[in-house]
């Protein structure tokens, strides 16, 4: 018996698919087939799949064709399944053209032409993309415009901004720069928005009113229930709100909170995360309009770790702050201490001090090391006792996270479903402990 296998992601399967198959299937007697799982697809960085693995591997049942269907799920699989399946002949489409050539040590290779004009590709691309504005004054808005470029199914088509003078380039180019957000709302279908935390219930309860999805950096709002009610509006109202954190879409991050939860260092007994950067001083007048400092950039990342760990279900919590209350970029340093009932949590965040910005997560059984810049995970250790038993864990991130964010939220979009890396108890927990900070009911204050 002749074994030929293939593999692709199959998305949107389509008679080009089908035709491949085909072509597959008569080159021997047993077809396998291989369909790429969404966490390998993005270590690669291929992350405009619309379809979840499940659609995908019934798309592909569906046709009759596979005798067999496997997950495709790491880099180096390929000879490992020709191998363990005693492969004769491995296919797959022409516009691989001489990059699996090296299996040939293992099987026969075959490029199989593909049908012209006919892509997942194209397919998604005749949709209508869902036009997305862009609000706020964050430095770091045009990021979001650049890995947008990425991603099918999405558009930046314009900003709205009260700081018009201090727009990066890119955004400055974009076919609508306002700083009326009714009329950006008159224009698109979702908006982004990064300003400062202050204005973000108004901002998006705005959006939401106007009938838009909204992506937002987290918090919502600086109240638990302003945030509940922001969340209910949306799913009464069949709308798409997320928090907007990059780290937690990055593929390395996820893992290791996969491999914690699993038991991996056994019992978590402390979390610590540090996020602090120089890049501001107390004179910048020129950083778009991003003047909410520290705390309000840096701290929904730095707890996203603890809450994503220990849970939200904290007993007791201090804050302590260092900068001139009401000064351009207040949050020149913030520390604050979270109890649990079987562990402990801290986290550092400043635009006026320098630290060591590692995520450090200890446990009964080994401890996880995550260096610096952690909020853009990408590599990984699980140390142990024993330096011998030490782990090491890397993963390609693409677009520091910015890439995965904003396709989770087309995705979101699309299907009806809510899909987001951050559940809406953590949501909540966000604005709470923002709310706390800004309100300042027991801030420790010093020089």
């Amino acid at each position: 018996m002749t074994k030929v296998i293939t593999y692709g992601t199959f998305d949107l399967l389509h008679y080009g698919h089908i035709n491949l198959l085909k072509r597959a299937k008569e080159l021997g007697d047993y077809l396998i087939v291989g369909v790429t799982a969404e966490a390998y697809d993005m270590a690669r960085g291929k992350i405009n799949v619309t379809q979840s693995l499940s659609e995908r591997i019934e798309n592909v049942r569906e046709t009759g064709l596979a005798d067999e269907i496997i997950v495709e799920e790491y880099e180096g699989q390929k000879i490992d399944d020709i191998k363990r399946y005693g492969i004769d002949i491995f296919a797959i489409g022409s516009d691989w053209k001489d990059k699996f050539d090296y299996l040939s040590d293992y099987c026969k290779v075959v490029y199989l032409d593909r049908t012209k004009g006919i892509s997942s590709t194209s397919l998604r691309a005749e949709d209508n993309r869902l036009k997305v504005g862009l609000i706020g004054d964050a430095p770091w808005l045009d990021k979001y415009r650049r890995q947008a470029r990425f991603v099918n199914g999405m558009e930046i088509v314009g900003v709205a901004t009260s700081h018009k003078e201090s727009l990066a380039k890119g955004l400055a180019a974009l076919p609508l720069v306002t700083s009326n957000i009714d009329e950006l709302l008159a224009a698109v279908d979702a908006v982004i928005i990064s300003s400062d935390p202050l204005l973000h219930h108004a901002q998006v309860e705005h959006a939401l009113k106007a009938g838009k999805h909204v992506l937002c950096e987290s918090p919502f709002a600086l109240t638990t229930h302003e945030g509940e009610a922001l969340a209910s509006y949306a799913s009464e109202h069949n709308l798409v709100l997320q928090d907007a954190i990059k780290t937690a879409y990055s593929t390395a991050y996820h893992r290791l909170c996969l491999l914690v939860k699993g038991g991996k260092i056994g019992k978590v007994v402390s979390v610590d995360a540090t996020c602090t950067t120089l890049r501001y001083s107390k004179d910048d007048n020129a950083v778009s309009g991003a003047n909410w400092g520290g705390m309000g950039e840096w701290g929904p990342i730095a707890l996203l770790p603890i809450f994503q760990l220990l849970g939200t279900g904290y007993t007791s919590r201090q804050i302590v702050a260092r900068g001139e209350k009401g000064y351009v970029h207040e949050g020149e340093f913030t520390k604050i201490d979270l109890v649990y009932p079987n562990a402990v949590a801290s986290m550092k965040v400043a635009t006026g001090v320098k630290s060591e910005g590692e995520l450090i997560v200890s446990g009964t059984d080994a401890y996880v090391y995550v260096p610096a810049p952690w909020w853009k995970t990408d590599y990984f250790e699980i140390r142990y006792e024993n330096p011998a038993d030490n782990k090491r864990y890397f993963y390609q991130l693409e677009g520091e996270g910015f890439r995965y964010e904003l396709i989770t939220f087309v995705q979101a979009v699309s299907t009806g479903r809510e899909n987001s890396y951050i559940t809406r108890d953590i949501s909540s927990a966000l604005c709470q402990i923002m709310g706390d900070y800004y309100n300042n009911p027991d801030t420790l204050r010093i020089d």
